[in-house]
C-alpha cells in the first residue's frame, strides 16, 4: 500500500504519520520526489482501511499495490534511483555508464586493458576474480590475488570496479577491501542467502538476471537485497536461455523498457554474455542503448584468443573504442530534446 502525502504537509506531520503506521507493526519506506512524497506501507495491509488513511489531513490518496515487490516498485518510489558507484561515478536518473574489462583477471595484462577501456570512455572497470563455471575443471579465478590487481588498477586510474561475489562468506572480504560494486551473477540470481548477505551492506550491487529468470523473478531478487536495507541495486539484463542455439543466450531488449516502467532502479545491458560472440556484441550494445539502458557491461581483452575465459565474446580495445563512439551518438539521439 502507498499513501501519497499532500504537498502542504509539514515534516513534523509526516514524521507523526510514519510513527503512527510503524506503531501498528508495519514497515515504511518514505520516498521524497520533486513533485510528491510517497509513504510505502509494507506488511499485511489488508487490515488497513484506506478510507481511514485518506481521512487524515496530510494524506491525499491511498493505493493498494498488488505486486509482491514493494521496495523495488516504481509505485513506491516514482523518481529514478541514482546509485553512487564511487570515484564520482553515478548511474541511473540520466547518468549513463559503461563497465568494461576482461571476463577474468589474469595478471599484469589487467592494467593494460584498464588503461585502454578508460581511454575509450569506460567509467567502471569490470573483471572477475572469482568465476562461477559450469565445469569444475574450468578456470575458477585468481581469488583474492585478483581482487588485489583490480584494486591496484582502480587506484591508478581512479575508476570504480565491479567484480563478482559468489559466497556469502566472502561478502565481508569484499566490504573490507572496499570493492566498489559487488556483482551477483546469473547463476546466483536466486541464491537467497547471498542476496540477503549483500543486502546487509551499503555497497552497490549489480544484480544479473537469472539464466531463465522472468522479469518478476529479477525484481524479487532485488527485493531480497533491498529488504535487508541496501537500496543500491543495479539491475542487469544479460540474456536468457531459450530454444535458440545460434547465440549464447537470447538478449531480451524488451526487458529494459519494461523494467524502467516497473522499477525505479537503474538498468544496464550486458551484450557480451547475451550474445556470446564478438561479432554480435556491438549491435546488441547499440540496441540496449537505444532501448534506454542506464549503462552497459562489455568484455574487452587485449588478446581474446589467449583469454582464460570467454575470449569468444570479448572485443579488442580498438573495437571497443569504435563501439563507444557509436554509443555516444545513440545516446545523443535518444536524449535530445526535439522541438
Amino acid at each position: 500500500m502507498i499513501a501519497i502525502v499532500k504537498q502542504s504537509a509539514s515534516p513534523e506531520q509526516l514524521d507523526q504519520f510514519v510513527s503512527w503506521i510503524e506503531a501498528r507493526g508495519y514497515r515504511t519506506n518514505v520516498s521524497r520526489g520533486d513533485n510528491e512524497t510517497i509513504v510505502g506501507i509494507i506488511g499485511d495491509t489488508t487490515k488497513i482501511d484506506p478510507f481511514l488513511l485518506e481521512s487524515l489531513d496530510i494524506i491525499d490518496q491511498v493505493q493498494r499495490v498488488s505486486e509482491p515487490y514493494k521496495l523495488a516498485n516504481r509505485k513506491f518510489h516514482p523518481e529514478d534511483t541514482i546509485v553512487d558507484c564511487g570515484h564520482g561515478v553515478l548511474i541511473g536518473g540520466g547518468h549513463f555508464q559503461v563497465m568494461a574489462g576482461p571476463c577474468s583477471v589474469e595478471g599484469d595484462n589487467l592494467i593494460e586493458i584498464a588503461r585502454a577501456v578508460k581511454a575509450a570512455g569506460a567509467t567502471i572497470l569490470r573483471g572477475g576474480a572469482y568465476k562461477p563455471r559450469t565445469s569444475p575443471y574450468a578456470y575458477q579465478g585468481m581469488g583474492e590475488e585478483g581482487l588485489d590487481l583490480l584494486l591496484e588498477a582502480s587506484a591508478e586510474l581512479d575508476m570504480p570496479i565491479v567484480t563478482e561475489v559468489m559466497d556469502p562468506r566472502d561478502v565481508q572480504v569484499f566490504v573490507d577491501r572496499k570493492i566498489d560494486i559487488m556483482q551477483i551473477g546469473a547463476r546466483n540470481a536466486q541464491n537467497f542467502n547471498l542476496l540477503k548477505e549483500v543486502g546487509k551492506t551499503t555497497t552497490p550491487v549489480l544484480l544479473k538476471r537469472g539464466l531463465s529468470g522472468t522479469i518478476d523473478e529479477l525484481l524479487m531478487a532485488a527485493e531480497y537485497i533491498m529488504s535487508e536495507g541496501n537500496p543500491n541495486v543495479i539491475l542487469c539484463e544479460r540474456g536468457i536461455r531459450t530454444f535458440e542455439t545460434r547465440t549464447r543466450n537470447t538478449f531480451d531488449v524488451n526487458a529494459i523498457p519494461v523494467l524502467h516502467h516497473l522499477t525505479h532502479l537503474p538498468v544496464v545491458g550486458d551484450p557480451s554474455h547475451a550474445t556470446g560472440y564478438t561479432r554480435y556484441v556491438k549491435a546488441a550494445a547499440f540496441a540496449a542503448t537505444a532501448a534506454g539502458a542506464d549503462g552497459l557491461e562489455i568484455e574487452v581483452h587485449n588478446c581474446p584468443q589467449e583469454a582464460w575465459s570467454d575470449g569468444a565474446q570479448a572485443l579488442v580495445p580498438t573495437e571497443f573504442a569504435d563501439a563507444m563512439r557509436r554509443i555516444a551518438l545513440i545516446r545523443e539521439a535518444i536524449t535530445a530534446e526535439l522541438e
